[in-house]
């Protein structure tokens, strides 16, 4: 009776070292065992071979691909215990079922297979109970599956030993694959389950901590190898399913590098070799006939075998299941950036190194694929997040920081971009793209002008290195140049600037006489500096290298209209419209052309259809509406009639009809009018990027520069945020754009409108359409009308210096001279450099007074810009009231410059069109 209780103890004690894989245990338990059952020889011969093969296995661990290894001393030991145990005849049942499986193992070590799959041949496998099995029972048989997968592949399909008759020889593989990736989950998960149990029912005295455990080459063979088959031969809906049915295991410590991988793989496949049309969810059944099969092959698309006992799946009424394939591969991604973020090597000694760079390389697999799946939903913000979190990794690694650089640019954060772009320089000094990349941020959202320069001088002072790029650092740093004579206060400032400008572009010309830009932008300059012909000429040449670049059409148009041939830059600028029907820009100076060409009915129909665009693209709720019904927007575009057709009643709400025509909204405050948003003229960049407009659903090949380019407001320059066109940046405007972005938000608090929705770039587009359209009905003496659209465009931005400038205009046109007053004083408190509001209010103010009120100081300040940042700007506007009776010198020279300048001045400001790399 004790000995057979001892026995048991120890049997149970074999059994537990089996399925922790203690190997070593094992002859000392078995020579206790045989010392105690004499009949259990047989069985102790069976584990000592089972013990001294996988001792062998873990000390000489077989590779991928590896030849066949042959006899060796310890492996002829291990046949012999084998052997021995079954001639004897005496093993049990299930023990002798095990000691066929080990004699196939070994032959597999061996290299022989055949002998591996005749062994395989007297055991019937699918008969072998996982019901109630021991543990380590379980990952043998998982082995045996594997190892009979691998030996089945190695064999020649000729072999005569492949003589199952029910499924062909592919097909025998696979499940035997799949077969063993199933069994050895559940045995992953019954070993975790029995070690948490036990380390529960762990006395409090210290003990050996349990190692965890190893999968082991068969076990990962079978995991892994059952999906690999499947997409070689096509059968890509098998692999994704088995991807699927791993990853809802219940996972275990064990598998946990594996979950990454496939997690990884599996997010590869969604985002590069399924589209939404061939996606199924997880929960569901695959399609029998998916498109992501090789129709040439007739292959199953659902399992045709079963296990008595399956592993455990995650289950529950709150699980998250994905709904189609972006949004699948973006949770396995996150996922697998979770787990590679926990368990990175950080360490820098020499004996952590390899670990470290393979910790590296999982984790830059799996941080470019969070930039492809999350830069096609143009989530650039939460990708920035991501890669900020894989700067643990970042130390001296240049794809990461170029990376976040990328990312954060695309985010918008130009800022924070140029500082990661400098430490991606020092990482990588010698090439030229980088620095250019940081110059298209300066020159751009930042105008950070000084730093701009420094950046293209990198480039141009590499030399040759740079190669192509070379004309490249020309090209940034005349654009540079080019910018700051447009800041420049100064005339001689200005010049110098200019003369470096198109030293630049000359070079840059020079280096590459194919680039269209370098040609375009010395154009562009030459037009700044009113060399219409010598720019007509470069223009030209740039559109014989480049036919449909819109900026070089609309330059074009420019400066036709500056030689007075208005027709035919009418006729260049509906020919770029053909091709970019969406361009704002271009429509803007349309509007300008129609009403000097053809006139103002023609002018407001180009501003209907203009609505009309915004509409299409744009699907936003206009704030103006305010809940009362259709909005003006809305039903002037509803009206089959042109806008000049349209009366007051038409463009008012029946509420406010009656009120439309006073001086001020019923919802504006005195305090409100000394507030100003950040619309469009601010020559300090606030901080933080404008937000991009969302792209329309059907956009063309024009999208990518009409968003660029169509923030003309009337004829002035647009907000340098977005287009780096600032005619000017002064002393005052900078302290004038300063406050307005500290009262915008309350400037906004006090709008009786509802709040903007999404970007503000598509509520600044439809405030220019508005004011434009004012303005032509201005121009044709309908007071009520151009009130109404004004009013439209302050309900959008009540405090913008252009809505207050064109109230003041309407004002005037009805004859209210102190009102108009009020309104040029208002919009000039806000943006003191603004050259029309100085010119209007000068003519307003002697033609109602007889006197000159505005200061000497707004005079010099007025002609200043009108000479050097405004040049576009009449200056005889004001001269006759400024200097005719006191100063008939100066009056004289102002008139000879106001007539120098119109000869040779647009419809539009050139530098309406953007300066960018």
């Amino acid at each position: 009776m004790t000995a057979r209780k001892s026995g048991s103890r120890l049997e149970t004690e074999i059994e537990r070292c089996r399925s922790e894989g203690q190997w070593d245990k094992i002859p000392e338990l078995v020579r206790q065992l045989s010392a105690k059952l004499i009949s259990n020889d047989d069985l102790g011969e069976l584990l000592l071979g089972e013990s001294k093969l996988q001792q062998y296995l873990k000390e000489n661990p077989i590779k991928q691909d590896a030849s066949p290894r042959g006899n060796r001393p310890r492996l002829v030991e291990v046949r012999k215990h084998l052997t021995a145990a079954l001639d004897r005849g005496n093993l049990k049942h299930d023990y002798l079922q095990e000691a066929r499986l080990l004699m196939a193992k070994l032959c597999y070590v061996e290299g022989d297979y055949r002998e591996a799959l005749s062994q395989y041949g007297r055991v019937t496998m699918d008969e072998l109970q996982l019901v109630g099995a021991p543990v380590y029972r379980l990952s043998m048989i998982a082995e045996a599956y594997a190892t009979k997968g691998l030996c089945l592949e190695k064999v020649p399909p000729s072999s005569p030993s492949l003589t199952n008759k029910t499924m062909d020889r592919d097909q025998e593989i696979i499940t035997c694959y799949e077969k063993s990736g199933d069994i050895a989950l559940l045995y992953l998960q019954e070993v975790e389950k029995a070690l948490s149990a036990g380390m529960q029912n762990r006395s409090p005295k210290p003990g050996p901590v349990a190692q965890e455990q190893e999968l082991g080459y068969f076990l990962e063979t079978g995991l892994q190898r059952a999906h690999v088959i499947h997409f070689k031969n096509g059968n890509l809906t098998r692999g994704v399913g088995r991807f699927r049915e791993i990853l809802r295991a219940v996972e275990t410590r064990t598998t946990q590098n594996l979950r990454m991988t496939i997690a990884r793989q599996l997010a590869e496949i969604l985002l590069r070799g399924m589209c939404d049309q061939s996606y199924w969810s997880p929960l569901d059944d695959p399609p029998h006939h998916s498109p992501l099969d090789d129709p040439l092959k007739n292959t199953s698309h659902t399992k045709d075998y079963a296990l008595s006992r399956r592993p455990r799946i995650y289950s529950g009424e709150n699980l998250f299941c994905p709904q189609e394939n972006t949004e699948e591969a973006l949770l396995l991604l996150l996922i697998s950036e979770s787990m590679a973020n926990r368990d990175a090597v950080l360490s820098r000694i020499p004996e952590h190194n390899s670990d470290r760079i393979i910790s590296l390389q999982s984790a830059s697999v799996v941080y470019d694929l969070l930039t492809i799946a999350l830069g096609r939903r143009g989530q650039y913000e939460m990708l920035s997040e991501c890669l900020e979190r894989a700067m643990k990794f970042a130390f001296e690694e240049f794809h990461l920081w170029y990376q976040l650089a990328l990312s954060l640019m695309a985010a918008g954060k130009s800022a924070r971009a140029v500082k990661v772009l400098k430490e991606c320089i020092r990482l990588k000094p010698d090439d030229p793209t980088i620095p250019l990349l940081a110059v298209k941020l300066c020159i751009g959202t930042l105008h950070w002008l000084d730093e701009g320069e420094r950046f293209a001088k990198m480039v141009v002072e590499m030399g040759e290195k740079a190669a192509e790029f070379r004309a490249k650092g020309y090209l940034a740093l005349g654009l540079v140049f080019s910018l700051k004579a447009t800041d420049a206060s100064l005339r001689g400032m200005q010049e110098e600037y200019q003369k470096k400008a198109l030293s630049a572009f000359q070079r840059a010309q020079s280096l590459s006489p194919t680039d269209h830009l370098a040609a375009f932008y010395l154009a562009l300059q030459l037009a700044v500096s009113r060399q219409i012909p010598e720019a007509l000429g470069y223009v030209r040449q740039a559109l014989q290298l480049q036919g449909d670049d819109v900026h070089s059409l609309h330059l074009l148009a420019l400066l036709l209209s500056a030689q007075k041939h208005y027709h035919d830059g009418l006729n260049i600028i509906e020919m770029a419209l053909s091709e970019y029907p969406e361009n704002f820009a271009l429509l803007f100076t349309k509007v300008k052309l129609e009403t000097l060409c053809r006139g103002p009915e023609d002018s407001l129909l180009t501003c209907k259809h203009m609505l009309q665009i915004w509409k299409s693209c744009y699907n936003l709720t206009n704030p103006s509406d305010s809940g009362r019904g259709s909005s003006l927007l809305d039903r002037a575009i509803a009206d089959r009639r042109q806008l000049n057709a349209m009366t007051l009643p038409d463009f008012s709400d029946p509420e406010t009809a009656s009120g439309s025509n006073s001086s001020f909204s019923s919802t504006e405050t005195p305090a409100s009018l000394f507030l100003i948003s950040s619309f469009y003229h601010a020559p300090y960049p606030p901080p933080g990027p404008l937000p991009h407009p969302p792209l329309p659903p059907h956009t063309t090949k024009s999208d990518s520069t009409h968003k660029s380019g169509s923030l003309a407001f009337c004829d002035h320059a647009p907000d340098r945020r977005r287009l780096s066109t600032i005619s000017s940046v002064h002393a005052t405007s900078i302290a004038a754009s300063r406050v307005e972005q500290a009262l915008s938000e309350v400037a906004s608090s006090l709008q009786s409108s509802a709040p903007k929705q999404g970007p503000l770039h598509p509520w600044m587009t439809l405030a220019q359409i508005w004011l434009h359209a004012a303005e032509v009905y201005v121009g044709m003496g309908k007071p009520a009308e151009a009130t109404a659209c004004t009013q439209e465009a302050a309900n959008l931005f009540p405090t913008s210096h252009h809505v207050l400038f064109m109230k003041g205009q309407v004002a005037e046109l009805r004859g209210a001279m102190e009102e108009a007053k009020r309104w040029y004083e208002e919009a000039l408190s806000i943006s003191p450099t603004h050259v029309k509001t100085m010119q209007r209010l000068v003519r307003t103010t002697h033609t109602h007074t007889h006197t000159l009120s505005i200061s000497p100081t707004h005079v010099k300040t007025m002609q200043r810009l009108v000479r050097t940042a405004h040049p576009h700007t009449h200056t005889h506007t004001h001269t006759p009231h400024t200097h005719t009776h006191t100063h008939p010198r100066a009056a004289t020279e102002c008139f000879l410059t106001a007539l120098e300048l119109e000869a040779s001045s647009p419809v539009l400001p050139f530098t309406i069109i953007p300066r960018m790399l």
